[in-house]
């Protein structure tokens, strides 16, 4: 799996992130469509690419691809069964209200500090701080995804540019390529989730 595929940009791209390229590209169209089938593949692409960045000594994104595949159990649950607080109908997109916009910026500043902290402190990582603030934010963006909130994807939009400058520093070429349309996905993803929750306000007034 970590043999040579081809080489792209003067960079050699390995079976093992061709395949988990692949895997990754059709969990995010899924989630674009509210799909429930992405979650399963999430599982798949995630231990792959938690495979890759740990053979690339990029501990923290080994570490949030390990949580990835356990998340997507949680999320394909939230997807099938999950439902708002006080309500038993299936859970629909939404919005954070301000408090839940401001917990999810603490959250992400607290956990990006401390998963910084933890890869200086037991790893030989040389890119604590950067690596750390794309694994908190994928944590966040995660929890936002599985529970249907709109701003999972402008989460995703800051972490997914800062993902490709991080896997460009690392010299992962057909990974930071995956990122550029990560970010694409996620701006279509973002106007697609806000046109189908507008259409849902306007059926609920």
């Amino acid at each position: 799996m970590l043999d040579t595929a081809f080489t792209l940009l003067g960079t050699a791209v390995t079976w093992l992130e061709v395949i988990a390229f692949v895997l990754a590209l059709a969990n995010i169209a899924c989630n674009v469509f509210e799909i429930h089938w992405g979650w399963p593949l999430t599982i798949i692409a995630s231990v792959l690419y938690a495979w890759l960045f740990y053979a690339s000594k990029l501990y923290g994104e080994a570490g949030v691809n390990v949580f990835f595949a356990v998340a997507a159990l949680w999320g394909w649950w939230q997807w099938l069964r999950g439902h708002r607080a006080g309500s038993s109908a299936p859970l629909r997109i939404a919005r954070l209200d301000s408090q839940g916009v401001a917990i999810t910026v603490a959250g992400w500043a607290v956990a990006w500090l401390g998963c910084a902290l933890l890869l200086r402190a037991i790893t030989d990582s040389d890119v604590p701080w950067a690596d750390g603030f794309v694994t908190a934010g994928s944590v966040v963006g995660t929890v936002l995804l599985g529970r249907k909130f709109i701003e999972n994807w402008p989460i995703w939009l800051i972490v997914n540019a800062a993902s490709v400058a991080l896997f460009a520093y690392k010299g992962l070429t057909l990974t930071v390529v995956l990122y550029v349309i990560f970010f694409g996905l996620a701006i279509w993803g973002w106007i697609g989730w806000r046109e189908r929750l507008a259409r849902s306000e306007m059926v609920s007034r």
